[in-house]
């Protein structure tokens, strides 16, 4: 059984807040989940080859090529902010350090 200790504790590395009420909730659900999955230790497993792959995909690495671009040049000139020769866009990753 998951403690209300332990769900504050997960909703703190989470960095989410929970009210009160939420994390009553989270306790009984995450609980009711890990007795479920109690279950799978008593299935017999002794005569039970691991399974580390189910398919025969495999991962597929090519080479990094440069490509000239074929932007088309107008466009390239309507873009509403440039640096460098390059095309200036919002950050996509925020630089964040609080705690």
């Amino acid at each position: 059984m998951i403690t209300l200790e332990d769900v504050k504790k997960i909703a703190n590395l989470a960095k989410i807040s929970l009210t009160s009420e939420e994390e009553k909730r989270h306790t009984e659900t995450i609980s009711v989940v890990l007795d479920y999955m109690q279950i799978l230790n008593e299935v017999d497993t002794e005569k039970v080859e691991p399974t580390f792959e189910v398919n025969d995909l495999k991962n597929v690495w090519r080479n990094d090529e440069i490509k000239k671009c074929s932007f088309n040049q107008e466009l390239v000139k309507q873009f509403p902010e440039k640096y460098a020769g390059m095309l200036v866009v919002p950050g996509v990753f925020e630089n964040s350090t609080e705690e």
